[in-house]
């Protein structure tokens, strides 16, 4: 795969920022998909690549105002692009308590989700999380103007965004998140085992060997 020397430079960029905000690294078993408390993977959980039923499943739990996760996008992008057929692309919402915004932002995804449109707000907010994040008030008529854009029905959206089930839904995530360690975004599972790639080449050697 070619793979550009400045989307190189942007994810050792972003490991350097989740390393200065102290995340815990290292390799620890996870549950399987599925499972019990601190599943990697639920039935419901949001995939933006499916390849078919054995293949490797690639997961990360996020934070829409997390910079980092920002800077990661488009590496995740390309590994999509080049490993989207053959590797399943997992979302998990992990909107961490620091970010005022990030768990509203995260209720609109899923929100969006409802109406089939959870990619296309997944991405609109790495696309604009320069406009929202790190802001102390509220932001929810900045999301409700995404999902007009995306031609949702907004009584719908409106009604699930304030939907306690929704919020609910979010929360589902964390708290797998939490018993499988998570302590901050972003953080990737393969195949249900942690890992903390330091370099681009390693999102890449990885898959490549789940691959074999």
């Amino acid at each position: 795969m070619k793979i550009s020397l400045a989307l190189v430079a942007v994810f050792v960029v972003a490991v350097a920022a989740i390393l200065l905000v102290g995340r815990s690294g290292g390799d620890s078993d996870a549950s399987a998909p599925g499972g019990g408390a601190g599943a990697v993977v639920r039935p419901d959980s949001h995939r933006i690549s499916s390849a078919p039923e054995g293949s490797p499943t690639f997961v990360e739990f996020l934070d829409f105002e997390c910079e980092a996760c920002r800077s990661v996008y488009p590496a995740i992008e390309e590994l999509r692009a080049g490993y989207g057929d053959r590797v399943s692309f997992v979302v998990r919402y992990f909107p961490m308590p620091g970010h005022f915004n990030a768990e509203r932002a995260a209720r609109a995804v899923e929100a969006a989700a409802q109406q089939g449109k959870f990619e296309q707000m997944y991405q609109k907010m790495y696309e604009t999380q320069s406009e929202w994040g790190e802001q102390r008030v509220p932001k929810d008529d900045v999301f409700r103007g995404y999902a007009a854009d995306l031609g949702l029905d907004m009584a719908a959206f409106d009604a699930a965004y304030a939907d306690p089930a929704t919020a609910a839904r979010v929360a589902a995530d964390v708290a797998d998140g939490k018993a499988l360690g998570v302590q901050g975004t972003p953080t990737f599972f393969l195949d249900g085992q942690r890992f903390s790639p330091a370099t681009y080449q390693d999102l890449t050697d990885a898959l490549d060997a789940a691959l074999r």
